[in-house]
Order: structure tokens, then sequence, then C-alpha cells
């Protein structure tokens, strides 16, 4: 889903980095819902890429094709009901606060470039009450919740076996 965010280039750099990226608006979700009917339909998309570092999307784009299974993630995909209703099944990766903010300061320090201060003022002004409001509500329309993260290995193995026996079943 970080591929659909809007694009906030008419902004200076500086007016993008207040923006507040927690919130659903600050997603392209039109053209998420567009480019998820078009694979299912069994066409190819353009998906936009997008830099974090300047906070605006890419001039390339990535060309995916279709294919029997589609997994999409992100941590407000539920928020929106045209979304959740294109998923087959939806998985909610339950994640402890302490380890999403740890994972969060590792990679805005490591591939984004930003100071701990700024990681840690973003989190506390949007990344956190957006979690609150948004992510954390949205798991009620979860169809499987994995609790642990990424540690839950028979979770993660019950997910690969519900891949499988779809691409097993998929006709050609």
């Amino acid at each position: 889903m970080d591929a659909y965010y809007r694009d906030m280039a008419h902004l200076s750099l500086e007016e993008r980095r207040d923006v507040n990226w927690d919130h659903p608006e600050a997603f392209d979700t039109e053209l998420l819902v567009q480019q998820l009917e078009r694979l299912a339909s069994g066409h190819a998309i353009d998906k936009p890429l997008y830099d974090f570092v300047t906070h605006s999307r890419r001039q390339e784009c990535l060309r995916i094709t279709p294919a029997d299974v589609i997994v999409i993630d992100g941590i407000l995909l539920f928020v929106d009901a045209r979304v959740r209703q294109l998923c087959d099944v939806k998985v909610y990766v339950d994640t402890d606060a302490d380890i999403r903010l740890i994972r969060r300061i590792r990679r805005d320090m490591n591939k984004r470039g930003r100071p701990l201060d700024e990681i840690l003022e973003q989190y506390r002004s949007t990344v956190r009450p957006m979690h609150l409001e948004f992510v954390e509500p949205s798991k009620r329309y979860a169809d499987v919740i994995v609790p642990r993260g990424g540690e839950n290995q028979i979770a993660i193995e019950m997910i690969v076996a519900k891949i499988q026996r779809r691409i097993a079943t998929s006709p050609l």
C-alpha cells in the first residue's frame, strides 16, 4: 500500500514533512482499488513507486502482471470497504507497540536517513494516534489475526498453506 501515497510533489519538502502520512487520506485509495480490480480481472498494471526520502512519487512505475494470488500489504488496507471487498483473505499482523516503534526507528534511520528526534516526534504526533484511531480498530475486519507478528511460525505456515491450496485449485 505504501506505493499508493498521494503524490505531494506540489508541496515543498518542508511542507511534505508535515503531512500526516499515517492518515487514510494520505493514500490514493481510488488508484489502489482500480489497480486491484484490474489485476483481479487479469490485466497488468503500472504500480506507482514512492520515494520516502523526498516524500513524493517517482517518475517510473513497476509493471505488475496478474497472478493466481495477489498479496498486498499495508497497515491501513482494511480501513476502506472497497479494498476489503477485493480481498479473499484478510490477515492482520498484530505486533506489540514497542516492537513497531523499534522497527520504525531502525527503518527510518537506516533507509530514509531521518534523525531520531524527527522519528520520535512523528511517532508521538501522528503514528501512534492514527494507529489507535484507524489501524487497531480495523483488525475487526480480518479473517485471521496473527499475534506476535512475523515470529508466529504456525500462523505463517497456515497462511502459506492457504495460498498453496489456492494455487493448486486455480483453473488454468
